[in-house]
């Protein structure tokens, strides 16, 4: 799973743990989020997506088949 996480967070001028913050989660949740090493829950991802105003799609698209 792609992400536009880490841009969106800059976008905000956020820090990872400023977002992790917002999120409730770890600073390494973030970065492993940002990473691609991580696919993050279903709640988790809709948080992300509240924290940012938009949709999970706007944060997150299907890798490639």
């Amino acid at each position: 799973m792609q992400s536009t996480l880490a841009e969106l967070r800059r976008e905000r001028g956020w820090s990872q743990q400023r977002l992790a913050d917002e999120l409730g989660v770890s600073r390494q949740t973030v970065i492993s989020i940002e990473k691609g090493r991580f696919d993050p829950s279903l709640p988790l991802a809709f948080r992300i997506a509240a924290a940012f105003d938009c949709r999970i799609e706007d944060v997150f698209t299907p890798d490639p088949a």
